[in-house]
This record gives structure tokens, sequence and C-alpha cells, in this order.
């Protein structure tokens, strides 16, 4: 592991600000990473913790939760593992591929990034001079360009490492950048060489249904540029005002959950659950939505419901649900599917019974869990067609996804005769 960085400062967006301000220092410590408050920061009468679960507002070095290398909440804000890939493509040129990226640490890769990053936070070399990575605005044509060169391991030019850097702060391992108008920002997701089917217009098409079965979703469109499909999604943790932006503070579920990745596979909704019937604002509402997102990630084949592909809002006293994104149908090969997360116990299978039998965690009946799987499967059998044609999506791709990915027969298997049963009756054999 490399680094030329001991020590990082951590400003901070607060609420209804278009300025940032320094909250503390992040420093090295061995191989963990532990973080204090400023003095002058504590004594801000709208002061914020960071969040309060792990990140109270107190003096001193604050201890890290057991099994973390570093402040969950710090890590949502820093690059995943397509950011880690451009920062390592502009470090390290054409032997990037060969590049373990754990040879570089966190706070390379948290100074490395581009500052317009998920969430309130930025990193700074500075404790009273903040310095942002921006870049200029660049055209999707050449941000397309630059992802392909990263995809293919090609050193990027000075120009295009400073479009694509800008992005590079954006969870997720798929090519992503950020582009923006005078009142939106928006993460542009791109195709990749190795897709099997268009991935980008799946992901329209499953994000389309799931608001139209009633799900608050971030909204989406689709762009082509350069011969290629991009997916536009609506940035909910930035408000354009007229003096600027503001930024939404925000925490992952894998944070929540004290988890770091190594210990993403213990990630449950169960758990979720508790956390949100404590810890959120209306919780009986939060909950009903997190179960709508579960069946529908099922029906839809998203399997890659993740810890850090669900998020909450943190207003420095309580959490709010953000809205969804990342639904999109993963590649699949037969029937049989879990999901990321666990839903009931150690049951994580890809199916209905698992849903229901896990409602009464989410403050359901089995009648009302019963009654949004129905209306989730009628409104996605309704508007399928509807919705591909929008996105003009091939017949081809709609013959893959249809009963593969999505309404694949394997999610109503287990079923007790009934009402559920007869509904999915007609996609039991494939």
């Amino acid at each position: 592991m490399n680094s030329e960085y001991k020590e990082l400062y951590v400003w901070i967006w607060l609420p209804g600000e278009t300025d940032p301000v320094v909250a503390g220092m992040l420093t090295t410590v061995g191989t963990t990473y532990v973080f204090n408050y400023g003095k002058s920061y504590l004594q801000r009468d709208n002061a914020i913790s960071i969040y309060d679960a792990e990140l109270p507002l107190r003096q001193g070095l604050l201890p890290l939760l057991s099994g973390l290398s570093i402040p969950g909440c710090l890590r949502d804000a820093a690059p995943d593992a397509w950011g880690r890939r451009v920062i390592l493509n502009k470090k390290f040129g054409n032997k990037a591929s060969g590049i373990d990226p754990a040879a570089l640490d966190e706070l390379s890769y948290l100074i490395e990034s581009g500052s317009d990053r998920i969430g309130a936070l930025d990193f700074q070399l500075s404790p009273t001079q903040y310095e942002p990575r921006y870049a200029s605005g660049a055209p999707i044509e050449e941000l397309i360009e630059a992802t392909e060169r990263v995809e293919k391991g090609i050193p990027l030019t000075p120009e295009l490492a400073q479009a694509l850097q800008h992005g590079t702060s954006i969870g997720g391992a798929r090519p992503k950048a950020l582009i923006e108008s005078d009142s939106r920002k928006f993460i542009a997701k791109f195709s990749t060489s190795t897709d099997l089917y268009s991935v980008v217009k799946a992901e329209y098409v499953a994000m389309r249904l799931a608001a139209m079965a009633g799900i608050d979703v971030a909204p989406v469109s689709l762009e082509r540029a350069a011969g290629k499909d991009v997916l536009l999604v609506d940035r909910f943790d930035r408000k354009a005002t007229a003096n600027g932006w503001q930024r939404n503070s925000l925490v992952s579920a894998l944070t929540m959950l004290t988890l770091d990745e190594m210990m993403a596979r213990y990630a449950s909704y169960e758990t979720l659950a508790e956390i949100i019937r404590s810890k959120f604002r209306n919780a009986p509402g939060t909950l009903r939505e997190l179960f709508s997102r579960i069946v529908f990630n099922i029906l839809v084949g998203n399997t890659d419901d993740h810890a850090r592909n669900h998020a909450a809002f943190w207003d420095g006293q309580m959490l709010t649900l953000t809205p969804a994104y990342d639904i999109c149908p993963q590649a699949r090969h037969g029937q049989i599917a879990t999901q990321a997360m666990l839903v009931m116990g150690d049951d994580r299978s890809s199916r209905i019974t698992t849903c229901i039998a896990a409602a009464p965690q989410f403050l359901l009946t089995e009648d009302e869990a019963v009654n949004i799987i129905a209306k989730q499967i009628q409104c996605i059998e309704q508007n399928w067609a509807n919705v591909c044609d929008d996105a003009s999506l091939s017949e081809v791709d709609r013959n893959l996804l249809w009963g593969n990915q999505i309404l694949n027969p394997y999610v109503f298997e287990g079923l007790e005769p009934g009402p559920m049963k007869d509904l999915a009756r007609r996609h039991e054999r494939g």
C-alpha cells in the first residue's frame, strides 16, 4: 500500500448552506484511519455530526466501530471500483491494468478523486482553504471515449483524464461520469464492451417500471451519443439555489449496518428494518417502501441489491430513505437466484415466498404484502411493452429479459394455493 498522505481535512456542506466548512481531520494510524472534529467546528451553532452512530459531536479521536478500518460514513464518500480504475489509469498509465487497487490507500483515493462526490463531504489538504477538484464540462462523446480507454487499459490523455476525474468519486463498478446543467446534476452511465445485452436500456426500463409501480425512484432518461446509449440519473443529493448548489448528507445501508465491504454478505434487510424503526422519520411508511423495493428487485431480477445500493439522507438528527437507484436486471443463467442482502433470517432466495415470510418485520400483514406483490406484477405485465418501446429495446433483448430476469418462474416457486398462486401460474412454465 502506497501513500504520500498521512492526514486529510474533511469538509462538509451543512444543511441549507452552499459553501463548505472544515469539520475535522482524518488521520492514518497504522492500517486504520481515525477522525476527530476541529475545535472551531464543534463551536458552531449549526454543526451536525457527520453521522452520530459513528462520529458523534465530541472532542478527541473518535474510536472506530468494531471491524472497521475507516468510519463508514467517510468511506461512503470514497470512489468504488470504477473510480479507482480511473485513478489508477491516471497515475500508472499503461501499467494500470496490472496494478492491484490496494496499491493506493484510502487517503490517496479520497484526495485523487473529484470533489462533487455523493453526499455532503469533500477532502482537502488544507484546513483553511477549500479548492474543489472540478473539471470543465465535457461533452458526453468525450466522456464515452475516456471510459472506453480506461476499459481497454489505454492511458488517458490529460484532457480526458481531467474530464473523467470529475466523476471518480461516484460509487459502483460500471463506467460512469458526472454532467450538469444550470439547475440539475446527473450521473451518466455507459455501456461496456462486455455487455451481452443493453444493460443501460435494461436499467432504464426497470427504473421506469419501478416508478409506475409506486416506488420512489430517482428520475431517469435515455440519451444517445457517439453511437452509444447513455442513461442519465438525476442526482437527489443536490439542490440548485440562487446562491449555488446545496448538498444533502447521506449514508449507505452498509454504514447503517456498521459493516464494511468484506462483511457485506452479512447485510440483512431484517436488521435494516430494525434501524428504520428506531432511527428514521416516518418508520411505518419507510418500512413499506423498503419492502416494496425488495419485492420489485426480486421481480425484475436485480440481485445486485447490496447494502451500498441503499442509502438514507442524514439531517443531523434522523434518517430519511433516499429515492431508489441502481435497479438493474442482472445477467442470469437458469432459474435459482439469490439477493445480495439477506431477506429473512439466513434466507436470501429471490422468491415471493421469502418476502411474504418477512412481511411482519416491515409491519405488514400477509394480506398487505400479497397486495403489494400482486400490484407490482400487474404493473410490470401491463407496462412492459410500452416502456420497452419507449427505450427502443430490441426484440432480442426483450426476449432475453422477459421470463429470465423479468418475472423468472423461480420468483413464484413454493407458493401455496391461493390468489398469489393463481396470479403466478402463467409464469411457472417459463
